[in-house]
């Protein structure tokens, strides 16, 4: 009898309609690291519209504290009425965002137009890895989540390189208006992704519990963004602080008796689901320690050009883009538990080494440990993507991706205003004691990453106390929903 040989796994992950769907969703899911491109623009943005410099926060705070309270509620949305067609919704949307803020003709029609561009990211996010495992057997989830995180590690080095020559030549409107064609080009695409088929019951959708949700997270970004600025009224922060608690306390009561519920709570029962949930988002916070400071350390230590420096903020997310797909790889064969505790120590590494540099930095140095920041991010990222999305049951991939969004997002917002204050308190606390200028900046830079290092070494011994490294994979672990 003749030996019929089995098709490789990635000769399958490589043909056929998918794998041109998957692209289509990757094309589309760039559009939102890109937006590490507006950074470069800043500048530009307030000489044309004649603003004082910290106006410029709410370009970042009304962008990301939209797309953050709304991805959970959206990715609840998808599971009900597809994953195509809320990115089909979202691509749309996001391209005629993007021409709206790059034909803002005021500060607030700008501000406007940042809104609705965060609601575009926060529908294509919300389905993005929803939309890509639905095109694969379930053998291949890996290998496509770590495609998936891959995108977010290439828009984010691409972004800030892109940019410069796109202001220089074309003015700050230029960061927003090249991802106009890529997102219709995402969405003429889109039509052709096959459409997978839902059960046919028609399913309430929780409204109060989502209307709790968007309240307790945009309370807590606007109360986060207020810790910067402590000279004004407390009771400002204080009502921002009770607000969100009380509606976060709300949602979590309003989704344990909802039928049909936001996310069902009862998943975080279980321990290590829960802190696992914790660690990503703190190890987001950790990470961003790169994006927010290091662009300082290169201009004013380093003394390196923008263009230069672009280039070396790239290692990071370079690490993340070649991280991913082993990372996917990987995990079909090791326990992503396990995964997740090598991506961690390789975080710590790579965390302490950049916050050991010094007055006069090796910049190969530098730049290894923060390509070794990003591969543990990466490691860790493709691990925790994987076990959310076979914790949570299928029918609700949209809540489990919008889950792995929302945490790596809170993450690194919570992470600018941490590690701000810890800069600042550091800084300020050097030049006290009768340091210089530029020692006082690197006490601030040191202490901060000392911080961002701490983080991940936590998350370890965490990990050794809960015996992660020995977990089985989530396949054979118990339903904790019953």
């Amino acid at each position: 009898m003749a030996r019929v040989q089995k098709e490789p796994v990635f000769g399958r992950f490589l043909s056929g309609r998918p794998v041109w769907g998957l692209l289509t969703t990757c094309l589309g899911t760039l559009l939102v690291p890109f937006d590490a491109a507006v950074n470069v623009a800043f500048a530009p943005i307030v000489h044309a519209f004649a603003l004082p410099i910290p106006a410029i926060q709410w370009v970042v705070i009304s962008y990301t504290l939209t797309y953050a309270s709304l991805m959970l509620v959206f990715g609840r949305i998808g599971d009900m009425l597809g994953y195509r067609r809320l990115f089909l919704i979202g691509t749309g949307w996001s391209a005629a965002a993007f021409a709206l803020c790059a034909a803002a003709p005021s500060y607030g029609w700008l501000l406007a137009a940042r809104v609705l561009q965060g609601v575009g990211a926060a529908l294509v996010l919300s389905c993005g890895p929803a939309l890509a495992t639905s095109l694969y057997e379930e053998e291949l989830r890996p290998r496509v989540l770590g495609l998936y995180t891959m995108v977010f590690g290439i828009g984010g080095a691409l972004g800030p390189v892109l940019a410069g020559p796109l202001v220089e030549y074309c003015g700050w409107p230029a960061v927003f208006a090249f991802r106009v064609p890529i997102a219709l080009v995402a969405f003429a695409l889109a039509w052709g992704i096959p459409v997978v088929a839902r059960p046919a019951i028609r399913e309430s959708f929780d409204a109060v519990g989502a209307g709790l949700l968007v309240l307790a997270i945009g309370m807590l970004l606007v109360a986060l963004n207020q810790l910067q600025h402590l000279e004004q009224p407390v009771v400002w922060l204080m009502l921002l602080g009770t607000a969100s608690t009380l509606a976060a306390t709300g949602f979590v009561a309003q989704e344990r008796r909802a039928p049909r519920p936001i996310i069902d709570m009862r998943f975080f029962r279980d321990v290590d689901f829960a802190l696992l949930n914790l660690a990503h988002a703190l190890l987001n916070l950790a990470g961003f320690a790169v994006m927010l400071l290091v662009p300082f350390f290169l201009a004013r230590v380093g003394a390196l050009s923008i263009t230069a420096s672009g280039f070396m903020l790239a290692a990071s997310p370079f690490g993340i883009t070649l991280a991913a797909p082993i990372a996917g790889r990987l995990a079909g064969h090791i326990s992503q538990w396990r995964l997740a505790v090598i991506g961690a120590a390789a975080m710590a590494v790579g965390e302490t080494a950049i916050g050991m540099v010094g007055a006069e930095p090796t910049f190969s140095m530098l730049l290894s440990a923060m390509a070794l920041q990003g591969i543990g991010l990466g490691l860790f990222q493709v691990a925790y993507f994987d076990i959310a999305t076979v914790t949570i049951p299928r029918q609700n991939r949209g809540v489990a991706g919008s889950l792995v969004m929302m945490t790596r997002t809170l993450g690194i917002v919570i992470g600018a205003t941490t590690l701000m204050l810890i800069f600042h308190g550091r800084q300020v606390a050097a030049a006290d004691g009768g340091a210089t200028e530029a020692q006082a900046f690197l006490a601030g830079f040191q202490g901060a990453f000392r911080f961002a290092a701490a983080i991940p070494v936590l998350a370890i011994a965490c990990a050794l106390l809960r015996r992660w490294w020995g977990l089985p994979r989530p396949e054979t672990q118990r339903d904790i929903s019953a």
